[in-house]
């Protein structure tokens, strides 16, 4: 995914004339700040999952993180940089209240109020029935052109994507039920697009959930403790393929925020540090490509049949890998990873996983990988493998920490409080959207036109990967999916591959292009033009040395041996 709206690249200044107070990242939580220099000790039932990071205006204000007592479990703290800006990942509702109220500028009042004009004219537009009916592919593409571009600039205009897109996508139903033959056309359309696109959603919310409890566990720990070599190029490729394994099984935005939050720990701030976070974006996005569960754009064409568990694997692993290692061994030339070994920090010996965390980490980790064999041993959908993998964590983690009232952030119904849920709803109104474009055959006009004007398809999806750099990622590849069905392209077409390597790794090339990148521009307070001057070019490099491995692979036929093949997890779909 596309776009900085899932972090807030905003600063917030603590006040000299007050002692500094924690903040919750990632989390709508604050506390009151303390009355006292030196900070209480929470209550174990106050404790999260997520390190408390102390924003203070001066290394002299900083106070000590609080130290538990002896009967309770360790916290996980990282003392922030002294810069006097808080992380971009604290709780969002009060720190970017903070940061606008800080930043506020009159003049964006007049874009706000354009902005409403235009979407109050719109809307009069859709009311007038007669020229909607008449003029029903007009009206739909102002509506979602209009839309877009508010999920674009929501910084500037202050307005939440996810919100921006549910009003999309009602206003576009609605248009399409005016200009439908009759109204009864219109709900079978719509409920054919809501029972599709519910099954990415419930996936996701599986997944999402079965990795925040893994997370909350510090389960990822089994991953990163083993890292111990501290050569700057050495560490580079190490940190490379540990994230790419890592998102081929979770999502590239946790993967991001596991490694990221990992070379904190390993690696002081510097340059170095900085090229680190950005092999992890590389990383995370190429990871996430060749498997079906890996990246959200490769889960939906997964979901609606376009490819298939073995075909995806074996046809974009080598890609995948080629698109990391290119990056990987230019930057491994760059004088940043030329420097002198890096010296670690204590904190990350500091760090204890929760009680029983290896077993909970081997459950979800095997509820993630068990997917595709439901799939392929039941037929169902995807998304019930999921819910059933889910609720055996649920039921797990319900058993193992029965009775200890002090670990009920561990258990699933917390965890469901703390994953994306505006994350979600974005991809449901985006989803909705496509599928009324796709239902008033707009998308079949615009892939008809792009086949008499670029009769290359392997060019298309190419296009696809370089404009998923700049527009997210999952209306490019909903809308592709709209336009081309399987009667175009087959199942497991290098059409299709093609697209779901090219729009997952394409947003490499710029920080805001993915997910991952945005997460690492947060973290870590990198700007746009460092990442471009610094890294497009590798990440480029990576992306079009991967589209070459993949289209000459296509030259040399591979096949599986006749015990491997005979797996169903293999075989199946």
């Amino acid at each position: 995914m596309a776009l900085s709206s899932y972090l807030l690249a905003g600063s917030r200044t603590a006040s000299p004339s007050l002692p500094s107070f924690p903040s919750l990242r990632r989390r709508s939580y604050h506390r009151s700040p303390p009355l006292a220099t030196t900070p209480l000790p929470l209550p174990s039932t106050q404790r999260w999952r997520r390190s408390l990071r102390f924003c203070a205006s001066s290394p002299s204000s900083s106070p000590p993180p609080p130290v538990p007592p002896e009967d309770e479990e360790p916290m996980d703290y990282e003392l922030s940089e002294t810069t006097g800006n808080c992380d971009p990942l604290c709780s969002v509702d009060e720190v970017s209240s903070q940061y606008f109220e800080a930043n506020y500028k009159p003049k964006n009042d007049l874009v706000k109020a354009l902005t409403i004009l235009a979407t109050a004219l719109a809307g009069a537009a859709a009311i007038n029935h007669s020229w909607v009916a008449a003029n029903q592919d007009i009206a739909m593409v102002l509506v979602f052109a209009l839309g877009y571009a508010g999920i674009i600039f929501e910084e500037s205009l202050a307005f939440n994507k996810s919100g921006v897109g549910l009003l999309m996508a009602v206003c576009l139903w609605v248009i399409r039920s005016i200009g439908a033959p009759s109204t009864d056309v219109a709900v079978q359309e719509l409920s054919q697009s809501t029972a599709e696109v519910s099954e990415i959603v419930f996936f996701l919310l599986g997944a999402m959930t079965i990795v925040e409890i893994v997370d909350s566990h510090q389960g990822f720990k089994l991953v990163t403790d083993n890292i111990s070599t501290r050569n700057p190029k050495t560490l580079l490729w190490v940190i490379g393929f540990v994230t790419f394994f890592l998102s081929s099984v979770l999502d590239n935005l946790t993967s991001t925020i596991v490694m990221v939050s990992l070379l904190r720990k390993l690696v002081p701030p510097s340059e170095y540090r900085k090229l680190l976070g950005a092999v992890v974006v590389i990383a995370a996005n190429a990871g996430g490509a060749w498997t079906p569960i890996g990246d959200v754009t490769t889960t939906m064409l997964w979901i609606h049949g376009q490819i298939t568990t073995l075909k995806i694997m074996q046809g974009l692993f080598v890609p995948s890998v080629v698109s990391l290692m290119v990056p990987l061994a230019l930057m491994s030339l760059t004088s940043e990873a030329n420097g002198s070994s890096q010296t670690s920090s204590s904190l990350l010996s500091s760090e204890q996983m929760a009680p029983r965390g290896q077993l909970v980490f081997a459950v979800g980790l095997g509820a993630l990988v068990f997917v595709p064999v439901f799939k392929s041993l039941t037929g169902l959908p995807p998304f019930m493998g999921m819910l059933l993998g889910l609720g055996i964590l649920w039921i797990l983690t319900d058993a193992i920490h029965y009775g200890e009232s002090g670990r009920q952030r561990l258990k699933v119904p917390q965890a469901l409080s703390r994953i994306d849920t505006q994350g979600i709803l974005f991809f449901l109104g985006i989803l909705l959207s496509v599928g009324s474009l796709e239902a008033a055959g707009i998308l079949r006009q615009l892939a008809n036109y792009l086949d008499a004007n670029i009769p290359n398809a392997d060019l298309i999806a190419s296009i696809i990967g370089v404009a998923s750099a700049i527009i997210d990622n999952v209306p490019l590849v909903a809308a592709t999916m709209g336009m081309y069905d399987l009667t175009s392209f087959p199942q497991d077409s290098d059409f299709w591959q093609l697209v779901a390597f090219c729009a997952g790794t394409g947003g490499s090339m710029l920080i805001i292009g993915s997910a991952a990148g945005v997460a690492f521009m947060g973290m870590e307070k990198v700007d746009f033009f460092w990442y471009f001057r610094k890294v497009s070019g590798f990440a480029l490099a990576g992306y079009v040395a991967g589209i070459i491995t993949y289209l000459a692979g296509q030259n040399i036929p591979l096949s599986l041996p006749t015990s491997l093949a005979d797996i169903p997890f293999i075989t199946g779909s």
